[in-house]
């Protein structure tokens, strides 16, 4: 305050973690209210897990099938926002200029990727509390350490956050797009979260297994159907390819 009465403007921008927050609580709004990433993150998993559990159409194994089913869509929630959600969402805000536009403001770049971490984090939990709750209701019985199991869904969504971003930020749009949807689709069919890997050929088995869907879904199962221990094989796939694509989106990614 200067005279007496009167007021000075102080500008200036906002505490660097109260923007990320903002970023970050905007992020989610935007991503919660889009109608084809909730169909993606939120209703696709959750009428997998009612549907095979209710209906036998796999085997699954000795079990009940809720038991291999729910960390598989654990798994599957976890790729579809981290990976295909946030790749479509970055890659039309790149198309449009926002990137370009959010680039140039006080917010620093890595901020802006901070945030739509935050926000994959965010909406994550809220899908693994909601599918948890469903699992629970079908007779899911989870054993294992949660330590093992945050660090498989901590590394998962490195991994597939990095391979997102990726796209997001070196292919077009529409590229994008269908590249995403697809993706999904081949790794829910073929990355053992409905479908167990050992029903596939041998050959198809090496290849499919170290994936990070297969490592993500196989290393959940582990701990929580059957209660084992550190799955550090599964942990080693997830960080290899959470290196690989973090370091390949922040060398290749394009913000215009």
């Amino acid at each position: 305050m200067s005279a007496a009465g009167t007021y000075t403007p102080k500008p200036g921008a906002a505490p660097l973690p109260r923007m990320i927050a903002a970023q970050a609580a905007l992020e989610t709004k935007m991503l919660l209210r889009n109608g084809e990433q909730l169909l993606l993150t939120v209703v696709i998993p959750t009428l997998l897990l009612v549907l095979f559990s209710a209906v036998d159409i796999v085997d699954t194994g000795d079990g009940k099938a809720v038991d291999f089913l729910a960390p598989g869509v654990l798994a599957l929630a976890v790729m579809s926002t981290a990976f295909t959600g946030q790749a479509i969402a970055t890659g039309f805000e790149r198309r449009y200029g926002v990137l370009k536009r959010l680039g140039a403001s006080p917010l620093p770049r890595w901020g802006l990727m901070a945030a739509k971490t935050l926000s994959v984090l965010v909406t994550e939990v809220l899908q693994i509390v909601l599918l948890t709750a469903i699992a629970f209701a079908l007779g899911w019985s989870p054993h294992g350490n949660p330590v093992s199991v945050l660090l498989l869904l901590v590394l998962g969504t490195a991994a597939f956050s990095g391979l997102g971003l990726l796209m997001a930020g070196t292919l077009k749009a529409e590229a994008t797009l269908a590249a995403a949807n697809l993706v999904f689709l081949l790794l829910l069919m073929g990355g053992g979260v409905i479908v167990p890997l050992d029903k596939f050929p041998d050959a198809a088995q090496s290849v499919l297994g170290r994936l990070p869907i297969s490592a993500l879904s196989d290393g959940l199962r582990d701990v929580l159907q059957h209660g084992a221990g550190m799955p550090w094989a599964d942990l080693g796939i997830l960080a290899v390819w959470a290196v690989l694509g973090l370091g390949a989106a922040a060398r290749f990614f394009r913000w215009e």
